[in-house]
């Protein structure tokens, strides 16, 4: 017997299985699931007006219904459907831009139709274009309720949706995961009358609450969704401290030598972060702290002394950042703080030779190497460490999950006796205390919210680019005072969609305008010995003015810069911006960034400028880009490891997230079945993202 051909060999897809595979796209895979898929708007289908009415209700949108007296394929200006349906006195014209042969079918002269939509005055009169329609019989009953609109993907309609759901809440356990005691100290709602409410609201409930979420049925929801991010995080650092860690209590000869040593005295934030890391490493269980701080506050110094305290109590210590030249630049500064202490300093990165490479794991892995600093090549298989007390992740919102995690397990995990390193993660993009308490609720949080004294403020200035000329007079002034110059650009070549000025043309645009001047350019895509070649010219100031995309964002340490233009800045995010402009004010002359921007600004951009112009303070810059683009857009790689909240806001819901927090560490101590029963609800096997 042949065999039969491939199309008749594959297993035929079932209607059932096409629809959980559609299902699972948007994360729905239990009834559960589904039941707490809550719709994001509603339509109001309980009244229907006289299109006399409905005509003086422009821009609105209205439902009506009408005989049709005329369905007609019309070619100009283009190809469409249109139906007009009547009541006693007045028409309606059913505009469809794209529509189905089946449809002149249904919409045939003498069809009872009821439509909803905006209506608009068109040239024939009032019209809906693509209205939402159905063919019905006089005198059909309307709706009691406002119909659900549900968020959705490709092949699942409203009506799907709106029965697979309804089907869900006839199956699942309605059982309440707070007690009544606790629903009345807390003033929330029930949770079945909750959640039945919001799927099918009847038509007397204040319309306007249901849409800003101020109801009490979302409040109890999003309650219910916060309190189970802070179980499901609390849960996980208390089963991180039942893990073994290092007791790193040693602060002895070289952590005091290094104080000794430094040219300069810690501020009092410095210090008092210093206490609060050195006090996690004399624990038995591993330290997980975020330490935070403004561009230019410090943190390197304070990261080089916690290893101090590891190196002292005879462990190792590593520091990943997520580039080369962020990289590099620690390397420089502590191998030149530490290694006059007799300390082995340790580098690897992935573009180191072969050969190099492998005499780099050889001495980390015999532990010479007493401190290794580099990029993600240290989580790769071949690097093993004597033994890691110290784990230090830099700019750490630029990594995943995983690899963060596998970093901290090249000391252990806590298994078979093996001891977790402490973890010790930095961040110079300030995180408001609202995202902070909700997304690091299983972190302790450091904050150094004090800049070294001496530092000025940076002067901003949003430039429109057809002032460039006068641009490029101030660079040129401020290299004749004897200063270099930041030029930094969104792209590396042309784009023809975004018409952007590139970093290569405005290099060329530089050298020839500026001829006896030394114009350099960095980017992404040379290789890291290029790269390293025009930093370090730069650094030694035989390059004047750099022209550079962001690889420059972070790291890089030049005092004698005073000056930053950034080209096209309107396309840049707040943190971006902000960090850019943290290059320079980092030497004693006063300095400026210029922020070039094309005309006309949209209403994002405009803020994001103006915000800029006015302050430098990172966590009010924080905060406000928070308000602009939304925790999951400011969370940015975390998103890789952390549930985003779908209902709670963090602007408006403070209020519940202190509630929240409170409940949860109540629960976790009183009540582990109400634990249970409230994260298998709200999480199911999705807790696992917030375990890292």
């Amino acid at each position: 017997m042949s065999a039969l051909p491939k199309k008749m060999t594959r297993p035929v897809e079932s209607s059932a299985q096409k629809s959980a595979s559609k299902l699972a796209k948007l994360g729905l895979h239990t009834d559960m699931d589904l039941v707490l898929h809550l719709p994001m708007r509603y339509e109001d289908e309980t009244q229907i007006l006289s299109m006399r009415d409905a005509a003086l209700r422009g821009g609105q949108v209205v439902q009506v219904e009408g005989m049709v007296s005329d369905c007609d394929v019309q070619y100009k200006p283009r190809r469409q459907l249109v139906v007009t349906i009547a009541d006693d006195d007045t028409q309606v014209v059913l505009r469809f831009l794209h529509f189905y042969g089946s449809q002149l079918k249904q919409l045939a002269i003498g069809a009872r139709v009821r439509a909803r939509g905006e209506l608009k005055h068109g040239f024939f009169g009032p019209e809906i274009v693509h209205p939402a329609y159905k063919i019905v019989n006089e005198g059909a009953p309307l709706s009691t309720e406002l119909t659900p609109v549900y968020p959705a993907g490709e092949g699942l309609s409203q009506p799907m949706l709106r029965k697979l759901i309804a089907d869900a809440m006839t199956r699942i356990e309605w059982r309440d995961t707070l007690s009544p005691p606790l629903l009345a100290a807390l003033d929330l709602l029930a949770f079945e009358p909750a959640v039945r409410l919001l799927h099918n609201p009847p038509k007397e409930v204040d319309e306007s609450a249901l849409a800003d979420r101020s109801h009490p049925a979302w409040e109890r929801m999003k309650f219910d969704e916060l309190l189970a991010q802070q179980l499901s995080l609390k849960r996980a650092q208390i089963a991180r401290r039942a893990k073994g860690a290092a007791a790193l209590p040693v602060i002895g000869t070289l952590s005091d030598n290094f104080l000794k040593a430094l040219p300069f005295a810690l501020t009092h934030a410095q210090q008092k972060v210093l206490a609060e890391i050195r006090g996690d490493l004399l624990a038995s269980f591993p330290m997980q702290r975020l330490l935070q701080g403004d561009v230019g506050s410090g943190k390197t110094v304070v990261a080089a002394l916690a290893a101090a305290q590891a190196i002292d109590s005879g462990f190792q210590a590593v520091l990943m950042a997520p580039t080369e030249i962020l990289a590099d630049q620690h390397f420089r500064k502590i191998a030149a703080w530490m290694e006059p202490l007799g300390v082995k300093v340790a580098w690897l990165t992935g573009s180191l030779k072969k050969k190099e490479k492998t005499e780099t794991q050889v001495m980390i892995e015999s532990g010479a190497a007493q401190l290794v600093i580099g990029t993600h090549a240290l989580i790769q298989d071949a690097v093993q460490f004597a033994q890691l007390g110290l784990v230090i992740v830099d700019e750490q919102h630029r990594f995943g999950v995983g690899q963060r995690l596998t970093l901290r397990n090249k000391g252990g995990d806590g298994k078979q006796g093996t001891l977790v390193p402490h973890q010790l993660m930095m961040s110079a993009t300030p995180i408001p205390r609202t995202l902070a308490m909700t997304y690091y609720a299983d972190l302790e949080v450091s904050v150094i919210d004090e800049l070294p004294p001496g530092r000025i403020p940076v002067l901003t200035r949003a430039v429109d680019q057809n002032r460039r000329d006068e641009v490029i007079e101030r660079v040129h002034a401020a290299v004749r005072e004897g200063r270099q110059v930041y030029w930094v650009c969104p792209l590396i070549e042309e784009s023809e969609a975004l018409q952007l000025q590139t970093a290569t043309d405005t290099h060329a645009m530089l050298v020839e305008a500026l001829p006896e001047l030394q114009v350099g350019l960095v980017h992404g895509r040379l290789k890291q010995p290029e790269k390293q070649a025009v930093m370090d010219a730069f650094t030694r100031a035989e390059i004047h003015v750099l022209v550079a995309t962001t690889v420059i964002e972070v790291g890089v340490d030049v005092p004698n810069a005073s000056l930053m233009v950034i080209e096209h800045a309107e396309r840049f995010g707040l943190s971006q911006l902000h960090q850019l402009r943290g290059r320079v004010g980092r030497g004693s002359a006063a300095s400026v960034c210029l922020l070039l921007y094309q005309s006309p600004l949209g209403w994002t951009a405009k803020q994001r400028l103006m915000t800029m112009r006015a302050t430098t303070d990172g966590f009010e810059i924080a905060r406000k880009d928070l308000e602009i683009r939304g925790p999951g857009e400011f969370l940015g790689a975390r998103q890789s490891g952390q549930a985003m909240l779908r209902f709670a806001d963090l602007e408006t819901d403070q209020w519940l997230v202190d509630k929240a927090r409170q409940l949860a560490q109540t629960l976790l101590r009183e009540d582990p079945l109400a634990v249970e029963g409230h994260l298998q609800r709200w999480l199911g096997a999705r807790e696992d993202f917030l375990k890292v």
